[in-house]
């Protein structure tokens, strides 16, 4: 016996129909002028795209405590990361040496 929910098959229909509607408001994003905005405009877009794959194709939504938890830390371990990353990489002007070159 399988003791665990699964998505329906209307859920995955539902789910495939919100990432066409988020991939086209992706493409109609890029035609917009927004500057400095662009990038962040879809890169939001896209975390939204990602969370619903990874919620219910993926099945994450459906899943124990102990797995919800365990993608949480990766996603924290990986913004740690990436901040640590780019805290060094945009402090790399600071200095206050004299140029070498």
């Amino acid at each position: 016996m399988d003791e665990h929910a699964h998505p329906s098959v209307m859920t995955f229909v539902a789910v495939w129909i919100t990432l066409l509607f988020f991939t086209g408001l992706t493409v109609f994003a890029a035609t917009l002028e927004l500057g400095p905005f662009n990038a962040i405009v879809a890169l939001g877009i896209a975390t939204i795209k990602a969370l619903l794959v990874v919620l219910f194709f993926m099945e994450l939504h459906y899943s124990t405590a102990l797995t919800k938890v365990i993608a949480i830390a990766a996603i924290f371990f990986f913004m740690l990361l990436a901040g640590l990353t780019l805290s060094d990489y945009l402090t790399r002007g600071w200095s206050t040496y004299p140029s070498t070159h």
